[in-house]
C-alpha cells in the first residue's frame, strides 16, 4: 500500500521544477511564493555593478553632456541602459551555470589563453576607472570639508583599502553599496525636482542625434553606462551567493533590472539638471566648481554641498567595486583564486588603488578632462569582453535551458556593434 502512495517524478517534470522560480524561504517545489524579504535577499550583485557604473566618470560626463548639449544626449543613456540589462542578464545566467567562475569556464571552453586575456582585459579597464575614482573622491571631499583634493584622494584611497581588508569582502561591499546607491538616488531626485527641467524637451532628447563636437563625449557616455566589464563581474556576485537555476526569474525582477536601471535613471537626472541649470547660462562644466554649481538650486551652498556629497559617494562606491572586481578577475585569470578574499585578489586590488592614486597625483592640471579621457579608453577593451559573454551564453553544453534565446542574441549583437563603433570612433579621434 505504501508503494501506491509514492509520487513518481519523471525526468521532464524534474526539468520543469528546476526551471521554475525559486520560492525562498520555502523549499523549491512547495508551491509557496517568495516573501517580500525573500525578494530583498536577492538584491545585491546587479546593484554592485550599478554602483561601479555610476562613478565620478559617469557623473562628470553626464554633467558635461547636459551643460554642453542640453537634452540632446539623453538617448545615449536610454540605449546604453537597455543593452546593459541584456549583457548583465547573460552574466547572471553564466554565474548560475558555471561550475566555478566565468573566467575559469572560459579557459575550459575557449582555451586558457583566452581566459587569461579576459582577466588582464578587465584589469586594464579597472585601472582606467581607478583614475576617475581617485580624482572624484578627492575633489568631492575637498568641497565638503575643505583642504587639498590631493590629501583627500589619499585619505579616501586609504579608507577603501581598509574596507577591502576585511575577511568577508564581497558581503561587506555589497551591503555598503546598496545603501550608498539609495542615498544618491534620493539626492539626485531632489535636485531634479528643484531644478525643474523642461520635461518636453527631455523627451525630445530620446530621439538619437549627433550634435557637432559631441563624439568623444558620446564615447565616454557609452563607456560609463554600457559597462561590459561591470556586466562581466555580475557572474562573480551570483556565484558568491550560490544562486541556482530556480532563482533566475526572481533575480531578474528583484536585482538585474532595478540594479541596472537605477544608475541609468540617476545619470539621466544629472543630465536634466545640468541642462536646466548650466544650459540656461551657456556655461560648461569644465572645472569642479562648475560641476558643483549644477546643484546650486538646492538653496545655494546647500545645493553645492549636496553635489559634493553625491560626487564623493559615487567615487567611494565605484572605487570599492572597481578594485574588488579587478582584483578578483585577474586573480581568477592567473589561477590564484576566484573569490575577492583570496590573497592574490587582495594584492591586485591594492595595485589598482595605488595606480589611481599615482596617476591622480601626477596629473592635476585638468582633473575633469582626465576623467573623461580615462573613461573613454575603456571602450577599447570592452569588445573582447562582450564577445566572450555572448559566446559563452550560447554554449548549449554549458547553459542548458538557460542558453541565449534569439532576442538575447539580437540585443547582444546590437550592443557589440555599438561598442565596436565607439572603439573605432575613439581611435580615429585620437589619431586625428
Amino acid at each position: 500500500m505504501r508503494e501506491q502512495n509514492r509520487t513518481i517524478i519523471h525526468p521532464g517534470q524534474m526539468e520543469q521544477q528546476m526551471a521554475a522560480p525559486h520560492v525562498n524561504p520555502a523549499p523549491a517545489g512547495t508551491g509557496q511564493r517568495r516573501t517580500f524579504l525573500g525578494y530583498l535577499a536577492l538584491m545585491g550583485p546587479a546593484f554592485v555593478v550599478g554602483a561601479w557604473q555610476f562613478g565620478p566618470g559617469n557623473l562628470t560626463t553626464a554633467v558635461q553632456a547636459g551643460s554642453r548639449f542640453d537634452y540632446s544626449l539623453v538617448w545615449v543613456i536610454a540605449v546604453s541602459t537597455i543593452l546593459m540589462i541584456f549583457f548583465t542578464d547573460m552574466s547572471v545566467r553564466l554565474g548560475i551555470v558555471t561550475p566555478t567562475s566565468l573566467i575559469t569556464s572560459i579557459k575550459e571552453h575557449l582555451g586558457k589563453p583566452v581566459g587569461i586575456l579576459a582577466g588582464f582585459g578587465v584589469f586594464g579597464i579597472t585601472l582606467m576607472f581607478s583614475v576617475g575614482n581617485a580624482v572624484g573622491s578627492g575633489l568631492g571631499l575637498s568641497l565638503v570639508f575643505g583642504g587639498s583634493p590631493v590629501v583627500w584622494t589619499v585619505v579616501c584611497t586609504a579608507a577603501v583599502g581598509l574596507v577591502l581588508a576585511f575577511r568577508n569582502v564581497y558581503g561587506l561591499v555589497e551591503k555598503a553599496l546598496l545603501v550608498i546607491v539609495v542615498l544618491m538616488g534620493i539626492a539626485f531626485i531632489a535636485s531634479t525636482v528643484v531644478a525643474q527641467p523642461d520635461w518636453y524637451r527631455s523627451m525630445e532628447g530620446m530621439v538619437p542625434s549627433l550634435p557637432p563636437g559631441s563624439e568623444i563625449l558620446i564615447v565616454a557616455l557609452v563607456g560609463t553606462n554600457f559597462s561590459i566589464n561591470a556586466a562581466f563581474y555580475t557572474s562573480y556576485g551570483i556565484k558568491e551567493h550560490r544562486r541556482t537555476r530556480a532563482d533566475y526569474r526572481d533575480i531578474t525582477l528583484a536585482d538585474t533590472i532595478p540594479g541596472i536601471v537605477a544608475p541609468g535613471i540617476m545619470t539621466t537626472l544629472v543630465i536634466l539638471v545640468a541642462a536646466s541649470v548650466l544650459g540656461k547660462t551657456g556655461a560648461e562644466a569644465g572645472t569642479i566648481n562648475a560641476l558643483a554649481s549644477v546643484f546650486a538650486p538646492l538653496a545655494g551652498p546647500v545645493g553645492s554641498m549636496l553635489f559634493a556629497l553625491g560626487l564623493s559617494g559615487a567615487a567611494f562606491s565605484s572605487m570599492i567595486a572597481n578594485a574588488t572586481a579587478g582584483g578578483t578577475m585577474l586573480s581568477d585569470a592567473m589561477g590564484r583564486g576566484t573569490h575577492a578574499g583570496s590573497p592574490a585578489a587582495r594584492i591586485v586590488t591594492g595595485m589598482i588603488l595605488a595606480f589611481g592614486l599615482i596617476i591622480t597625483l601626477s596629473f592635476q592640471s585638468s582633473p575633469v578632462g582626465l576623467i573623461v579621457i580615462a573613461q573613454s579608453l575603456t571602450v577599447l577593451i570592452a569588445p573582447l569582453l562582450g564577445v566572450l559573454i555572448l559566446v559563452m551564453a550560447n554554449r548549449s553544453s554549458l547553459m542548458g535551458e538557460l542558453r541565449n534565446r534569439w532576442w538575447h542574441n539580437l540585443f547582444g549583437a546590437i550592443g557589440l556593434i555599438a561598442i565596436v563603433a565607439s572603439s573605432i570612433r575613439l581611435i580615429t579621434l585620437l589619431i586625428g
